[in-house]
């Protein structure tokens, strides 16, 4: 039976339980950041669902959302270390080591959810990524839908509008995108926005409509600009010593429950979510700025295209196959649409 734990815990991750034949072998701690309302945890609880049905309760998921076992910069360390056994969490948290991985990040790559998760679950399956997460064991990989500006008192037409304003970003390459468009770019992962928004520390926050809505951010901010600026690649991952010491027959299980298809899933998730968040700002009157052509807009195209080739060719400098990972993502923004 799936718990959803709120205080820290205090049990050993994937103790084997001796008892009756009612009892897990392995009780996992799942943490991640969203609330525990949110829908992004509600797809999370069925993909943990399906695997407890399948391993007959052999296996238990709990869950400690909303950063109560790990916090979101830390979640990905924490699955590595042992603290939590799987998270879900952003690979841009993690800044500078997943570069080739958040390559999907960039403009115009990703049209939907489901798209973008066909794309960067095709990369990893197909190789070109896989190296950078050797030390965990992945379940899948998923983004979220094109991410918008969303601000509070300005509304943004133009690249100039964006000049001095502080706005929240989620990673490294969002900020290079940002700064590339005179902002000052804020880091912090997505439950700080709300009370930063609140207490006037930034002028706006780069957002999926899925995140305006569950992270209550419709609530301080009113003008919205869709643009498809950049994507978030996020993980479901496994402490890898965890899954190396299960027997066979449930690594085919947790195999069965990984890839492709449970991918689309957590992007159909978003972009049902992605809905909800734009029809609550449109119920409440919000200005929405929908510019036309998104990231190819002609006045906003040259700005981030030399984002995107700043991005790429520092990558290449270091020795890493940016180019033809990217050129890799934009077939696969294709023939996954």
């Amino acid at each position: 039976m799936r718990k959803l734990a709120s205080l820290p815990a205090f049990a050993l991750s994937a103790t084997l339980l001796a008892g009756g034949a009612q009892a897990a072998e392995y009780n996992l701690r799942f943490a991640h950041f969203w609330p525990a309302t949110s829908g992004m945890h509600q797809a999370f609880e069925s993909w943990a669902q399906a695997l407890e049905e399948d391993s007959d309760g052999r296996i238990e998921v709990e869950f400690y959302p909303s950063q109560t076992l790990a916090k979101a910069p830390q979640s990905y360390d924490a699955v590595k270390n042992r603290i939590a056994d799987l998270t879900a969490t952003v690979l841009g948290y993690s800044a500078n080591r997943f570069p080739l991985t958040q390559v999907v990040e960039l403009p115009g790559l990703v049209k939907t959810a489901t798209q973008g998760s066909c794309m960067v679950q095709s990369l990893y399956d197909e190789g070109l990524i896989s190296a950078e997460f050797e030390d965990t064991h992945p379940i899948y990989l998923f983004t979220h839908g094109p991410g918008h500006l969303h601000t509070k008192e300005k509304a943004i037409h133009e690249p100039e509008d964006l000049a001095g304003l502080k706005i929240r970003r989620p990673t490294t390459v969002v900020a290079e995108l940002l700064e590339g468009l005179a902002a000052q770019p804020v880091g912090m992962p997505a439950p700080e926005a709300y009370p930063s928004l609140q207490r006037g520390v930034i002028d706006g926050v780069s957002f999926p409509w899925e995140g305006m809505k569950s992270f209550r951010l419709n609530e301080e901010a009113s003008h919205h600009t869709e643009i498809g600026l950049y994507t978030v690649s996020f993980i479901i991952t496994m402490n890898k010593g965890i899954y190396d010491g299960m027997p066979d027959d449930l690594k085919q299980i947790v195999d069965a429950h990984s890839g492709q298809a449970w991918a689309a899933k957590a992007g159909a998730a978003f972009d049902e979510l992605d809905n909800l968040g734009r029809q609550e700002a449109v119920d409440a009157g919000h200005e929405i700025i929908t510019l036309e052509g998104g990231a190819e807009n002609p006045a906003w195209k040259p700005v981030l295209d030399a984002a995107t080739e700043k991005y790429l060719g520092g990558l290449e400098d270091k020795g890493l196959p940016a180019r033809k990972v990217y050129a890799r993502a934009k077939e696969l923004s294709e023939s996954c649409g």
